[in-house]
């Protein structure tokens, strides 16, 4: 058996013939994102971007939308991360690092193909929603938003 890990910090044990055993998150940091018509939760992955976000919490920022994206700034910078992607599933918790910000999408976006989230650039992956990203459709431009440890 041996122990293999995702970008994600999700540890899979597997046997010989590499069928999954079980699978669990080590040392799953969650983040509470609030707003003044809901919040949601999410789990950090274990990535250098990720420890930067944890050590600024909390902070508090101002809402922006680009289609069904919604960013804010962070109180951290970080440089863009060798597995960084554009297109990514709803829902992922993004570190955008041109705009040092937080962007999480929950459909597509104006550079979309189809129904993707087509982020602007290349984004660092921190973790995901642990709900329904289409809640994220109630947060307006200019709302307050809170990030803390859940």
């Amino acid at each position: 058996m041996r122990l293999e890990s995702d970008h994600l910090g999700t540890t899979r044990a597997r046997n010989r013939s590499t069928r999954r055993i079980k699978t669990r998150t080590h040392d799953s940091v969650k983040i509470r994102i609030s707003w003044k018509k809901s919040q949601v939760t999410a789990t950090l992955a274990e990535t250098p971007t990720s420890s930067r976000l944890k050590t600024s919490l909390p902070f508090d920022a101002k809402a922006q939308t680009w289609g069904k994206e919604v960013y804010f700034r962070v109180p951290f910078t970080a440089d863009l991360e060798p597995d960084a992607k554009q297109v990514v599933e709803p829902g992922t918790v993004c570190y955008w690092v041109e705009g040092q910000s937080m962007a999480i999408p929950f459909g597509p976006t104006p550079i979309s193909k189809g129904n993707e989230c087509r982020l602007v650039a290349p984004v660092n992956i921190l973790g995901r929603l642990d709900s329904d990203a289409r809640i994220l459709d109630s947060v307006e431009e200019g709302d307050s938003i809170r990030v803390e440890e859940a």
